[in-house]
């Protein structure tokens, strides 16, 4: 991408050990590649931990301390998947508060794979039209999101997709949403 859609936009990814490498690459160099800023949020400081499924891949230098990190401060979400990952952040409430900002401010959200847990945990599904990692189905279902078995879902700026086969799809409608700005149905 050439076209510099999100120039002057600042987008945070939030991870920590466990991700899945290609679900936090791919969008990050498709979103920088159109323009925007790109930050490392994660719980833990240093360095996290990528994976390539069950296989330790390569770690990756964080930029920011959740701690220190608000919603206000971006202009967009990414939640890249993994089991690891989004299950740890599911259960440190500095995180789950973070990305609830998002949503509480009308900011675009993007979350691939096992993602979505940590929205099930910030309460910010109930009503969405989503999709996931197979295995999160009923959990979304029970916190009160519709499922659906589709490459990319998007609900006024909550953009979901399944899995890395998805990631081009999910890469685009990103873009777009970040592009677009606040979604007033984008909320808690």
């Amino acid at each position: 991408m050439n076209d510099q859609k999100l120039s002057g936009k600042r987008i945070a990814f939030l991870a920590t050990d466990g991700f899945e490498q290609v679900e936090l690459t791919a969008p990050w160099k498709a979103i920088h590649a159109a323009g925007a800023e790109v930050v490392l949020v994660s719980p833990k400081h240093g360095e996290i931990q990528g994976m390539n499924h069950d296989e330790k891949a390569d770690t990756f230098k964080v930029d920011q301390d959740v701690a220190s990190a608000s919603a206000e401060d971006f202009d967009g979400l990414v939640l890249p998947g993994g089991v690891a990952n989004p299950d740890s952040l599911r259960t440190c409430d500095t995180s789950v508060s973070f990305v609830r900002d998002f949503f509480k401010q009308h900011k675009p959200v993007a979350a691939i794979c096992h993602g979505p847990w940590t929205l099930i945990e910030a309460d910010v599904v109930r009503g969405r039209r989503m999709t996931s990692w197979p295995s999160l189905k009923t959990d979304l279902k029970n916190a009160g999101a519709q499922w659906c078995d589709e490459a990319c879902v998007c609900d006024e700026g909550l953009v979901t997709s399944r899995n890395p086969d998805d990631l081009p799809a999910f890469c685009d409608k990103a873009i777009e949403e970040f592009a677009e700005g606040k979604h007033a149905e984008q909320t808690v």
